[in-house]
Protein backbone atom coordinates (compact mmCIF):
# COMPACT_ATOMS: atom_id res chain seq x y z
CA UNK A 1 0.00 0.00 0.00
CA UNK A 2 2.74 1.94 1.16
CA UNK A 3 4.61 1.49 -2.41
CA UNK A 4 1.10 2.28 -4.39
CA UNK A 5 1.05 5.75 -2.37
CA UNK A 6 4.38 6.80 -3.32
CA UNK A 7 4.56 5.67 -6.79
CA UNK A 8 1.08 7.99 -7.28
CA UNK A 9 3.22 10.81 -5.59
CA UNK A 10 5.87 10.69 -8.10
CA UNK A 11 3.39 10.36 -11.21
CA UNK A 12 1.70 13.76 -9.19
CA UNK A 13 4.58 15.27 -8.82
CA UNK A 14 6.00 15.00 -12.58
CA UNK A 15 2.44 15.59 -14.14
CA UNK A 16 2.49 18.83 -12.30
CA UNK A 17 6.03 20.35 -13.37
CA UNK A 18 4.91 23.27 -15.36
CA UNK A 19 5.76 24.08 -19.07
CA UNK A 20 7.16 26.19 -20.51
CA UNK A 21 3.98 28.28 -21.52
CA UNK A 22 2.47 27.42 -18.19
CA UNK A 23 6.25 29.24 -16.82
CA UNK A 24 5.47 32.21 -18.90
CA UNK A 25 2.12 33.00 -17.88
CA UNK A 26 2.79 32.90 -14.39
CA UNK A 27 5.10 36.49 -15.76
CA UNK A 28 1.85 37.87 -15.67
CA UNK A 29 3.08 40.44 -17.75
CA UNK A 30 6.43 40.43 -20.02
CA UNK A 31 6.34 44.07 -20.74
CA UNK A 32 9.45 45.93 -20.24
CA UNK A 33 9.83 49.31 -18.30
CA UNK A 34 10.08 50.93 -21.62
CA UNK A 35 7.00 49.49 -22.81
CA UNK A 36 4.99 50.19 -19.91
CA UNK A 37 6.66 54.06 -19.90
CA UNK A 38 5.47 55.37 -23.22
CA UNK A 39 8.75 54.97 -24.75
CA UNK A 40 10.43 57.32 -22.36
CA UNK A 41 11.66 55.12 -19.64
CA UNK A 42 14.65 52.62 -19.14
CA UNK A 43 14.62 49.62 -17.34
CA UNK A 44 16.97 50.16 -13.82
CA UNK A 45 20.10 47.63 -13.35
CA UNK A 46 18.00 46.10 -11.01
CA UNK A 47 15.10 45.24 -13.70
CA UNK A 48 16.93 44.42 -16.22
CA UNK A 49 18.56 41.04 -14.26
CA UNK A 50 15.08 40.22 -12.70
CA UNK A 51 13.34 40.42 -16.76
CA UNK A 52 16.28 38.24 -17.66
CA UNK A 53 16.23 35.89 -14.77
CA UNK A 54 12.80 35.11 -15.44
CA UNK A 55 13.34 34.76 -18.95
CA UNK A 56 15.80 32.54 -18.66
CA UNK A 57 13.32 30.37 -16.14
CA UNK A 58 10.84 30.30 -18.08
CA UNK A 59 12.16 29.33 -21.52
CA UNK A 60 15.16 26.41 -21.89
CA UNK A 61 15.92 28.31 -25.05
CA UNK A 62 17.57 31.06 -23.09
CA UNK A 63 20.57 31.03 -20.79
CA UNK A 64 21.95 33.30 -18.12
CA UNK A 65 25.53 33.38 -16.97
CA UNK A 66 27.11 35.46 -14.55
CA UNK A 67 30.74 35.49 -15.99
CA UNK A 68 33.80 37.50 -13.80
CA UNK A 69 33.61 40.64 -11.94
CA UNK A 70 33.05 44.76 -12.68
CA UNK A 71 34.44 47.44 -11.12
CA UNK A 72 31.19 47.82 -8.90
CA UNK A 73 32.00 43.86 -7.10
CA UNK A 74 29.12 43.09 -9.18
CA UNK A 75 29.65 40.53 -12.42
CA UNK A 76 28.62 40.60 -16.23
CA UNK A 77 25.53 38.47 -16.88
CA UNK A 78 25.70 36.86 -20.58
CA UNK A 79 22.43 35.98 -22.26
CA UNK A 80 22.14 33.44 -24.88
CA UNK A 81 19.35 32.55 -27.08
CA UNK A 82 19.63 29.50 -28.93
CA UNK A 83 17.04 27.08 -29.89
CA UNK A 84 19.44 24.13 -29.33
CA UNK A 85 21.49 23.77 -26.16
CA UNK A 86 24.90 25.24 -26.96
CA UNK A 87 28.03 23.75 -26.34
CA UNK A 88 30.71 26.73 -25.93
CA UNK A 89 33.35 24.27 -26.36
CA UNK A 90 32.34 23.28 -29.69
CA UNK A 91 33.56 25.85 -32.66
CA UNK A 92 30.09 26.03 -33.58
CA UNK A 93 30.50 26.33 -37.46
CA UNK A 94 27.50 25.78 -37.98
CA UNK A 95 25.73 28.43 -36.34
CA UNK A 96 26.26 32.22 -36.82
CA UNK A 97 27.39 33.60 -33.75
CA UNK A 98 26.53 37.47 -32.87
CA UNK A 99 27.93 38.77 -29.40
CA UNK A 100 25.95 42.40 -28.57
CA UNK A 101 27.37 44.69 -25.53
CA UNK A 102 24.96 46.98 -24.11
CA UNK A 103 24.93 49.92 -21.84
CA UNK A 104 29.03 50.57 -22.08
CA UNK A 105 27.80 54.17 -21.38
CA UNK A 106 24.54 53.50 -19.43
CA UNK A 107 23.09 56.93 -20.60
CA UNK A 108 23.14 55.52 -23.67
CA UNK A 109 20.35 53.04 -22.62
CA UNK A 110 18.80 52.62 -26.16
CA UNK A 111 20.15 48.90 -26.75
CA UNK A 112 19.64 48.01 -23.12
CA UNK A 113 15.78 48.28 -23.53
CA UNK A 114 16.14 47.08 -27.32
CA UNK A 115 17.94 43.92 -26.82
CA UNK A 116 15.13 43.00 -23.79
CA UNK A 117 12.44 43.23 -26.04
CA UNK A 118 14.54 41.65 -28.60
CA UNK A 119 15.76 38.78 -26.57
CA UNK A 120 12.15 37.90 -25.33
CA UNK A 121 10.66 38.20 -28.92
CA UNK A 122 12.94 35.52 -30.02
CA UNK A 123 12.12 33.34 -26.81
CA UNK A 124 8.71 33.79 -27.05
CA UNK A 125 8.62 33.17 -30.80
CA UNK A 126 7.23 36.11 -31.85
CA UNK A 127 10.20 36.94 -33.66
CA UNK A 128 11.25 33.62 -35.88
CA UNK A 129 14.15 32.38 -35.01
CA UNK A 130 16.51 30.86 -37.26
CA UNK A 131 17.74 27.15 -36.52
CA UNK A 132 21.00 28.02 -37.22
CA UNK A 133 21.35 31.26 -34.71
CA UNK A 134 23.76 31.62 -31.37
CA UNK A 135 22.29 35.17 -30.01
CA UNK A 136 24.22 36.51 -27.25
CA UNK A 137 23.98 39.65 -25.42
CA UNK A 138 25.85 41.60 -22.53
CA UNK A 139 23.03 42.75 -20.12
CA UNK A 140 24.53 45.67 -18.88
CA UNK A 141 28.33 46.44 -19.45
CA UNK A 142 29.06 49.03 -17.19
CA UNK A 143 27.21 47.88 -13.99
CA UNK A 144 28.83 51.17 -11.51
CA UNK A 145 27.79 53.47 -14.59
CA UNK A 146 24.02 52.25 -14.30
CA UNK A 147 23.55 52.23 -11.00
CA UNK A 148 24.67 55.37 -10.40
CA UNK A 149 21.44 56.74 -12.06
CA UNK A 150 20.51 60.88 -12.84
CA UNK A 151 18.80 62.28 -15.22
CA UNK A 152 21.13 65.70 -15.95
CA UNK A 153 24.09 64.14 -17.02
CA UNK A 154 23.45 63.13 -20.84
CA UNK A 155 22.84 67.11 -21.24
CA UNK A 156 21.79 67.41 -25.09
CA UNK A 157 20.17 63.84 -25.10
CA UNK A 158 16.18 63.63 -25.63
CA UNK A 159 15.50 60.97 -23.26
CA UNK A 160 14.59 58.73 -20.94
CA UNK A 161 13.70 60.46 -18.43
CA UNK A 162 16.28 58.69 -16.45
CA UNK A 163 19.35 56.98 -16.80
CA UNK A 164 23.32 55.49 -15.54
CA UNK A 165 26.94 57.74 -15.96
CA UNK A 166 29.18 57.53 -18.89
CA UNK A 167 31.80 56.57 -16.01
CA UNK A 168 32.09 53.39 -14.39
CA UNK A 169 32.69 52.50 -11.08
CA UNK A 170 36.34 53.86 -11.08
CA UNK A 171 35.35 56.46 -13.35
CA UNK A 172 36.68 55.07 -16.41
CA UNK A 173 35.47 55.36 -19.49
CA UNK A 174 35.09 52.18 -20.70
CA UNK A 175 34.99 52.11 -24.37
CA UNK A 176 38.94 53.47 -24.04
CA UNK A 177 39.84 50.54 -21.58
CA UNK A 178 39.24 47.41 -24.72
CA UNK A 179 43.29 46.88 -24.93
CA UNK A 180 44.81 48.21 -21.36
CA UNK A 181 41.99 46.61 -19.46
CA UNK A 182 42.53 48.52 -16.37
CA UNK A 183 39.07 47.99 -15.40
CA UNK A 184 37.59 44.75 -14.45
CA UNK A 185 34.87 45.15 -16.68
CA UNK A 186 37.89 44.62 -19.99
CA UNK A 187 38.77 41.55 -18.02
CA UNK A 188 35.36 39.99 -17.70
CA UNK A 189 34.76 41.30 -21.27
CA UNK A 190 37.76 38.54 -22.44
CA UNK A 191 36.18 36.19 -20.72
CA UNK A 192 32.90 36.62 -22.85
CA UNK A 193 34.41 37.51 -25.85
CA UNK A 194 36.85 34.18 -25.82
CA UNK A 195 33.74 32.21 -25.23
CA UNK A 196 31.24 33.30 -27.77
CA UNK A 197 33.96 33.94 -30.60
CA UNK A 198 31.66 36.07 -32.32
CA UNK A 199 31.16 36.14 -35.48
CA UNK A 200 29.66 39.41 -35.52
CA UNK A 201 29.54 41.85 -32.61
CA UNK A 202 27.51 44.74 -32.21
CA UNK A 203 27.91 47.81 -29.32
CA UNK A 204 24.68 49.93 -28.69
CA UNK A 205 25.14 53.85 -28.22
CA UNK A 206 23.94 56.81 -28.82
CA UNK A 207 25.82 60.23 -30.67
CA UNK A 208 26.68 63.30 -30.00
CA UNK A 209 27.35 66.18 -32.36
CA UNK A 210 25.58 67.62 -35.22
CA UNK A 211 21.95 67.70 -36.22
CA UNK A 212 20.65 65.64 -39.10
CA UNK A 213 17.42 63.97 -40.08
CA UNK A 214 18.57 60.28 -39.24
CA UNK A 215 17.34 58.74 -36.08
CA UNK A 216 19.62 55.64 -36.54
CA UNK A 217 23.32 55.72 -37.72
CA UNK A 218 26.48 53.02 -38.01
CA UNK A 219 29.38 52.62 -37.34
CA UNK A 220 31.36 50.31 -38.78
CA UNK A 221 34.88 49.01 -37.81
CA UNK A 222 37.12 50.41 -40.53
CA UNK A 223 37.54 48.07 -42.82
CA UNK A 224 41.04 48.33 -44.42
CA UNK A 225 41.75 48.09 -40.86
CA UNK A 226 40.16 45.43 -40.22
CA UNK A 227 42.01 44.15 -43.69
CA UNK A 228 41.34 40.83 -46.32
CA UNK A 229 38.51 38.73 -47.08
CA UNK A 230 36.92 40.07 -43.65
CA UNK A 231 37.19 43.81 -44.31
CA UNK A 232 36.30 43.38 -47.81
CA UNK A 233 32.96 41.43 -47.25
CA UNK A 234 31.83 43.88 -44.40
CA UNK A 235 32.48 46.33 -46.93
CA UNK A 236 31.05 45.42 -50.10
CA UNK A 237 28.86 43.31 -48.44
CA UNK A 238 27.57 43.18 -44.52
CA UNK A 239 27.08 47.24 -44.70
CA UNK A 240 25.33 47.59 -47.97
CA UNK A 241 23.11 44.87 -47.27
CA UNK A 242 22.00 46.09 -43.58
CA UNK A 243 21.55 49.91 -44.88
CA UNK A 244 18.94 48.33 -47.64
CA UNK A 245 16.99 46.14 -45.38
CA UNK A 246 16.68 48.88 -43.02
CA UNK A 247 15.38 51.25 -45.74
CA UNK A 248 13.06 48.72 -46.90
CA UNK A 249 11.79 48.63 -43.26
CA UNK A 250 11.12 52.97 -43.03
CA UNK A 251 14.87 53.18 -41.05
CA UNK A 252 16.80 54.73 -43.11
CA UNK A 253 20.88 54.78 -41.50
CA UNK A 254 23.80 56.78 -42.53
CA UNK A 255 27.17 56.07 -41.49
CA UNK A 256 28.20 58.10 -38.14
CA UNK A 257 28.26 61.69 -38.28
CA UNK A 258 31.95 62.41 -37.52
CA UNK A 259 32.21 65.90 -36.80
CA UNK A 260 32.67 68.42 -34.31
CA UNK A 261 31.23 71.88 -34.51
CA UNK A 262 31.34 71.91 -38.34
CA UNK A 263 28.15 71.25 -40.52
CA UNK A 264 28.26 67.69 -42.03
CA UNK A 265 27.16 68.97 -45.41
CA UNK A 266 30.60 69.64 -46.95
CA UNK A 267 31.80 65.71 -46.68
CA UNK A 268 33.20 64.35 -43.55
CA UNK A 269 35.48 60.75 -42.41
CA UNK A 270 34.92 57.77 -41.39
CA UNK A 271 35.77 57.02 -37.22
CA UNK A 272 38.94 55.38 -36.86
CA UNK A 273 38.14 52.52 -33.95
CA UNK A 274 41.77 52.15 -32.60
CA UNK A 275 42.74 48.61 -30.62
CA UNK A 276 41.36 50.47 -27.33
CA UNK A 277 37.42 50.51 -28.10
CA UNK A 278 35.01 47.51 -28.45
CA UNK A 279 35.24 47.46 -32.21
CA UNK A 280 38.65 48.00 -32.50
CA UNK A 281 39.38 45.08 -30.50
CA UNK A 282 37.02 42.28 -32.06
CA UNK A 283 38.96 43.54 -35.42
CA UNK A 284 41.81 42.02 -33.94
CA UNK A 285 39.71 38.62 -33.68
CA UNK A 286 38.47 39.26 -37.37
CA UNK A 287 35.44 39.57 -35.84
CA UNK A 288 32.83 42.08 -38.48
CA UNK A 289 31.82 44.46 -35.72
CA UNK A 290 29.96 48.03 -35.91
CA UNK A 291 28.45 50.20 -33.29
CA UNK A 292 24.62 51.08 -33.52
CA UNK A 293 25.06 55.11 -33.19
CA UNK A 294 21.75 56.30 -32.78
CA UNK A 295 20.53 60.24 -32.36
CA UNK A 296 20.63 61.92 -29.73
CA UNK A 297 17.91 64.38 -30.31
CA UNK A 298 15.43 61.90 -31.70
CA UNK A 299 12.41 60.43 -29.41
CA UNK A 300 13.65 57.76 -27.24
CA UNK A 301 11.04 55.60 -28.71
CA UNK A 302 12.40 56.01 -31.83
CA UNK A 303 15.76 55.49 -30.85
CA UNK A 304 14.91 52.19 -29.19
CA UNK A 305 13.01 50.54 -31.90
CA UNK A 306 15.36 51.90 -34.05
CA UNK A 307 17.85 49.99 -32.33
CA UNK A 308 16.12 47.00 -32.50
CA UNK A 309 15.07 46.68 -36.08
CA UNK A 310 19.19 46.76 -36.62
CA UNK A 311 19.59 43.61 -34.67
CA UNK A 312 16.72 41.78 -36.05
CA UNK A 313 18.10 42.48 -40.06
CA UNK A 314 21.95 42.00 -38.47
CA UNK A 315 20.33 38.53 -37.43
CA UNK A 316 18.47 37.75 -40.43
CA UNK A 317 21.74 38.85 -42.34
CA UNK A 318 24.23 36.78 -40.39
CA UNK A 319 21.72 33.91 -40.83
CA UNK A 320 21.42 33.82 -44.37
CA UNK A 321 25.12 34.59 -44.97
CA UNK A 322 26.93 32.00 -42.37
CA UNK A 323 29.38 30.35 -45.16
CA UNK A 324 29.97 33.39 -46.12
CA UNK A 325 31.03 35.14 -42.74
CA UNK A 326 32.51 32.29 -41.72
CA UNK A 327 35.12 31.87 -44.96
CA UNK A 328 35.64 35.49 -45.04
CA UNK A 329 36.98 34.95 -41.27
CA UNK A 330 39.06 31.71 -41.76
CA UNK A 331 40.93 33.51 -45.16
CA UNK A 332 41.46 36.64 -42.95
CA UNK A 333 43.18 34.45 -39.93
CA UNK A 334 45.22 32.99 -42.88
CA UNK A 335 46.19 35.84 -44.89
CA UNK A 336 47.44 37.20 -41.57
CA UNK A 337 49.22 34.02 -40.44
CA UNK A 338 51.37 34.13 -44.09
CA UNK A 339 51.85 37.59 -44.13
CA UNK A 340 55.70 38.45 -43.48
CA UNK A 341 54.48 42.25 -43.12
CA UNK A 342 51.79 43.92 -40.58
CA UNK A 343 50.54 47.31 -40.87
CA UNK A 344 50.47 49.20 -37.67
CA UNK A 345 49.34 53.00 -38.63
CA UNK A 346 46.85 54.43 -40.97
CA UNK A 347 45.61 57.88 -42.42
CA UNK A 348 42.61 58.74 -44.63
CA UNK A 349 43.68 58.17 -48.05
CA UNK A 350 42.37 61.43 -49.73
CA UNK A 351 42.48 60.33 -52.64
CA UNK A 352 39.19 57.70 -52.00
CA UNK A 353 36.17 58.79 -51.13
CA UNK A 354 32.83 57.47 -51.45
CA UNK A 355 29.29 59.57 -51.86
CA UNK A 356 26.50 59.28 -49.13
CA UNK A 357 23.04 61.38 -49.98
CA UNK A 358 23.04 62.75 -47.11
CA UNK A 359 19.71 64.34 -45.40
CA UNK A 360 20.66 67.12 -42.97
CA UNK A 361 19.38 70.25 -42.38
CA UNK A 362 20.75 73.60 -43.03
CA UNK A 363 24.04 75.13 -41.14
CA UNK A 364 23.28 78.39 -39.39
CA UNK A 365 25.90 80.52 -37.56
CA UNK A 366 23.71 83.04 -35.63
CA UNK A 367 25.29 85.23 -32.83
CA UNK A 368 25.22 84.25 -29.72
CA UNK A 369 22.79 85.54 -27.21
CA UNK A 370 25.31 84.98 -24.06
CA UNK A 371 28.70 85.02 -25.49
CA UNK A 372 28.46 87.89 -28.05
CA UNK A 373 30.18 85.24 -30.72
CA UNK A 374 28.91 83.09 -34.15
CA UNK A 375 27.62 79.67 -32.66
CA UNK A 376 26.30 76.72 -35.41
CA UNK A 377 22.63 76.03 -35.30
CA UNK A 378 20.46 73.76 -37.94
CA UNK A 379 17.07 74.70 -38.73
CA UNK A 380 14.98 71.90 -38.96
CA UNK A 381 12.17 73.41 -41.36
CA UNK A 382 15.02 73.50 -44.00
CA UNK A 383 15.78 70.00 -44.69
CA UNK A 384 17.88 68.83 -47.74
CA UNK A 385 19.32 65.95 -48.99
CA UNK A 386 22.49 66.50 -50.84
CA UNK A 387 25.58 64.37 -52.29
CA UNK A 388 28.54 64.83 -49.39
CA UNK A 389 31.78 62.99 -49.81
CA UNK A 390 32.46 60.38 -47.21
CA UNK A 391 36.30 59.35 -46.75
CA UNK A 392 36.32 55.96 -45.56
CA UNK A 393 39.64 53.96 -47.02
CA UNK A 394 42.62 54.43 -44.95
CA UNK A 395 46.16 53.43 -46.16
CA UNK A 396 48.72 51.92 -44.15
CA UNK A 397 51.26 54.90 -42.77
CA UNK A 398 53.88 52.31 -41.28
CA UNK A 399 54.22 47.90 -41.30
CA UNK A 400 57.08 46.03 -39.32
CA UNK A 401 58.14 42.33 -40.23
CA UNK A 402 56.26 40.14 -38.95
CA UNK A 403 58.96 37.94 -36.32
CA UNK A 404 58.92 34.28 -35.56
CA UNK A 405 58.00 34.86 -31.65
CA UNK A 406 58.36 37.50 -29.80
CA UNK A 407 60.36 37.33 -25.93
CA UNK A 408 58.91 38.59 -23.00
CA UNK A 409 61.29 38.06 -19.92
CA UNK A 410 59.61 36.77 -17.03
CA UNK A 411 59.35 40.01 -14.85
CA UNK A 412 57.46 41.74 -16.91
CA UNK A 413 54.29 39.98 -14.98
CA UNK A 414 51.04 42.51 -16.14
CA UNK A 415 52.03 41.99 -20.00
CA UNK A 416 51.80 38.24 -19.58
CA UNK A 417 48.84 37.87 -17.33
CA UNK A 418 47.00 40.18 -20.17
CA UNK A 419 48.43 37.41 -22.86
CA UNK A 420 46.72 35.20 -20.63
CA UNK A 421 43.83 36.24 -20.25
CA UNK A 422 43.42 36.87 -24.43
CA UNK A 423 44.04 33.43 -24.70
CA UNK A 424 47.24 33.98 -26.46
CA UNK A 425 49.51 30.70 -27.08
CA UNK A 426 52.58 30.95 -24.93
CA UNK A 427 55.72 28.58 -24.42
CA UNK A 428 58.23 28.80 -21.21
CA UNK A 429 61.65 29.15 -21.86
CA UNK A 430 63.25 25.69 -20.44
CA UNK A 431 66.43 26.62 -19.77
CA UNK A 432 68.48 29.61 -19.68
CA UNK A 433 69.68 30.31 -23.43
CA UNK A 434 71.15 32.74 -25.62
CA UNK A 435 68.95 33.85 -28.49
CA UNK A 436 69.60 36.19 -31.42
CA UNK A 437 66.97 38.81 -31.04
CA UNK A 438 66.03 42.18 -32.51
CA UNK A 439 66.01 44.85 -29.62
CA UNK A 440 64.54 48.41 -29.98
CA UNK A 441 65.52 51.42 -28.20
CA UNK A 442 63.00 54.32 -27.91
CA UNK A 443 64.49 56.89 -29.52
CA UNK A 444 61.70 59.19 -29.38
CA UNK A 445 58.45 60.36 -28.05
CA UNK A 446 55.71 62.83 -27.38
CA UNK A 447 53.32 62.21 -23.94
CA UNK A 448 50.52 64.13 -23.48
CA UNK A 449 50.23 67.00 -20.95
CA UNK A 450 46.63 65.75 -19.95
CA UNK A 451 45.55 62.90 -18.08
CA UNK A 452 43.30 60.39 -20.13
CA UNK A 453 41.76 57.44 -18.78
CA UNK A 454 43.92 57.08 -16.05
CA UNK A 455 47.36 57.57 -18.47
CA UNK A 456 49.43 60.08 -19.89
CA UNK A 457 49.74 58.20 -23.05
CA UNK A 458 52.47 58.50 -25.44
CA UNK A 459 52.34 58.99 -28.94
CA UNK A 460 54.66 59.24 -32.16
CA UNK A 461 57.05 57.11 -31.36
CA UNK A 462 60.48 56.42 -32.69
CA UNK A 463 62.55 53.48 -32.30
CA UNK A 464 65.59 51.93 -33.45
CA UNK A 465 66.63 48.55 -33.65
CA UNK A 466 69.66 46.35 -33.31
CA UNK A 467 70.06 42.38 -33.70
CA UNK A 468 72.32 41.12 -30.74
CA UNK A 469 73.05 38.05 -28.66
CA UNK A 470 71.21 38.21 -25.70
CA UNK A 471 70.70 36.27 -22.80
CA UNK A 472 67.61 35.23 -21.06
CA UNK A 473 66.65 32.86 -18.51
CA UNK A 474 64.57 29.91 -17.41
CA UNK A 475 61.21 30.42 -17.59
CA UNK A 476 60.96 33.68 -19.69
CA UNK A 477 58.39 33.34 -22.35
CA UNK A 478 58.42 32.70 -25.71
CA UNK A 479 55.30 33.43 -27.78
CA UNK A 480 54.83 32.51 -31.45
CA UNK A 481 53.17 34.38 -33.75
CA UNK A 482 51.84 31.77 -35.66
CA UNK A 483 48.61 31.81 -33.83
CA UNK A 484 45.01 32.80 -34.05
CA UNK A 485 45.71 36.00 -31.69
CA UNK A 486 49.00 37.69 -34.32
CA UNK A 487 46.77 40.67 -34.46
CA UNK A 488 46.49 41.17 -30.41
CA UNK A 489 50.34 40.29 -29.76
CA UNK A 490 51.58 42.93 -32.62
CA UNK A 491 49.24 45.80 -32.12
CA UNK A 492 50.08 45.75 -27.88
CA UNK A 493 54.21 44.26 -28.19
CA UNK A 494 54.99 46.52 -30.98
CA UNK A 495 55.66 49.87 -29.66
CA UNK A 496 55.52 52.40 -32.64
CA UNK A 497 51.67 50.71 -32.76
CA UNK A 498 48.80 53.48 -32.07
CA UNK A 499 47.20 51.54 -29.13
CA UNK A 500 50.45 49.59 -28.17
CA UNK A 501 51.33 48.54 -24.34
CA UNK A 502 54.11 50.85 -24.55
CA UNK A 503 51.95 53.90 -25.96
CA UNK A 504 49.94 52.96 -22.58
CA UNK A 505 52.64 53.81 -20.22
CA UNK A 506 53.12 50.03 -19.37
CA UNK A 507 56.91 50.60 -19.66
CA UNK A 508 57.62 53.86 -18.54
CA UNK A 509 60.02 52.80 -16.19
CA UNK A 510 62.97 52.27 -18.90
CA UNK A 511 62.26 55.90 -19.29
CA UNK A 512 63.60 57.30 -16.30
CA UNK A 513 67.40 56.35 -15.24
CA UNK A 514 68.18 54.82 -12.00
CA UNK A 515 72.25 55.75 -11.44
CA UNK A 516 74.15 58.75 -12.36
CA UNK A 517 77.78 60.48 -11.62
CA UNK A 518 79.20 63.50 -9.90
CA UNK A 519 80.64 65.60 -12.54
CA UNK A 520 83.69 66.27 -10.32
CA UNK A 521 84.49 62.33 -10.15
CA UNK A 522 83.45 61.68 -13.81
CA UNK A 523 85.75 63.83 -15.12
CA UNK A 524 88.77 61.82 -15.08
CA UNK A 525 87.10 59.06 -16.84
CA UNK A 526 85.15 61.29 -19.67
CA UNK A 527 88.72 62.33 -20.71
CA UNK A 528 90.16 58.94 -20.24
CA UNK A 529 87.19 58.10 -22.99
CA UNK A 530 88.08 61.14 -25.21
CA UNK A 531 91.94 59.84 -25.63
CA UNK A 532 90.93 56.27 -26.50
CA UNK A 533 88.39 56.64 -28.95
CA UNK A 534 89.32 59.34 -31.66
CA UNK A 535 85.96 58.90 -33.40
CA UNK A 536 83.74 59.39 -30.31
CA UNK A 537 86.27 62.95 -30.03
CA UNK A 538 85.15 63.54 -33.57
CA UNK A 539 81.91 63.54 -32.52
CA UNK A 540 82.00 64.92 -29.46
CA UNK A 541 84.16 68.15 -30.83
CA UNK A 542 81.57 68.81 -33.95
CA UNK A 543 78.73 68.48 -31.23
CA UNK A 544 80.42 71.03 -29.15
CA UNK A 545 81.07 73.11 -32.21
CA UNK A 546 78.21 73.43 -33.33
CA UNK A 547 75.72 74.13 -30.20
CA UNK A 548 76.65 76.64 -28.11
CA UNK A 549 74.32 75.68 -25.32
CA UNK A 550 76.10 72.32 -24.96
CA UNK A 551 79.36 73.85 -25.15
CA UNK A 552 78.73 76.02 -22.14
CA UNK A 553 77.41 72.97 -20.29
CA UNK A 554 79.43 71.40 -18.09
CA UNK A 555 76.82 68.73 -17.00
CA UNK A 556 75.79 68.23 -20.82
CA UNK A 557 79.00 67.55 -22.06
CA UNK A 558 79.87 64.95 -19.00
CA UNK A 559 76.65 63.49 -19.47
CA UNK A 560 77.39 62.96 -23.57
CA UNK A 561 80.39 60.93 -22.35
CA UNK A 562 78.40 59.11 -19.13
CA UNK A 563 76.17 57.79 -22.06
CA UNK A 564 78.73 56.65 -23.97
CA UNK A 565 80.49 54.61 -21.57
CA UNK A 566 80.53 51.17 -20.16
CA UNK A 567 78.72 52.92 -16.65
CA UNK A 568 75.53 54.11 -18.28
CA UNK A 569 72.99 51.50 -17.81
CA UNK A 570 71.69 48.89 -20.24
CA UNK A 571 68.08 49.17 -19.01
CA UNK A 572 67.65 53.11 -20.12
CA UNK A 573 65.28 53.37 -23.09
CA UNK A 574 65.73 49.91 -24.37
CA UNK A 575 62.46 48.42 -24.90
CA UNK A 576 62.13 45.37 -22.30
CA UNK A 577 60.30 42.92 -25.47
CA UNK A 578 62.29 41.16 -28.09
CA UNK A 579 61.91 39.45 -31.60
CA UNK A 580 63.19 36.52 -33.11
CA UNK A 581 63.33 36.42 -36.80
CA UNK A 582 64.51 32.86 -37.92
CA UNK A 583 63.51 34.07 -41.93
CA UNK A 584 65.75 36.98 -42.16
Amino acid sequence: MRLLAYTFLILTTISCQPSEKQKAAEIKDWQTPFEKGNGNQTATYDQVITFYENLATSYSTVEMEEIGFTDSGLPLHLISFSKKNIDWNSVNEDKIKILVNNGIHPGESDGIDATMMLLRDLATGKLEAPDNLIFSAIAVYNVGGALNRNSHTRTNQNGPESYGFRGNARNYDLNRDFIKADSRNAQSFYKIYHKVNPDLFIDNHVSNGADYQYTLTHLFTQHNKLGHAAGSYLYNHLQKDLEQRLLDRGHPITPYVNVYGVSPENGFSQFMDHPRYSTGYTTLWNTLGFMIETHMLKPYKDRVLGTQAIMEETIALGSMNLKAIKDARTASFKEYNNARYYAINHNIDKNKVDTLSFKGYKAIYNKSELTGQKILTYDRSQPFEKNTPYYNHFTATDSIKIPEFYVIPQGQWEVIELMRMNNIQMEVLPKDSTLFVTQYRIEDYKTSNNAYEGHYPHSQTVVSRKDKPLRFRESDIIIPTAQPGIRYIIETLEPQAQDSFFNWNFFDTILQQKEGFSSYVFENTAKELLANDPDLKKEFDSIKKANDKFAQSNHAQLKWWHDRSPNYEKAHLNYPIYKVHYND
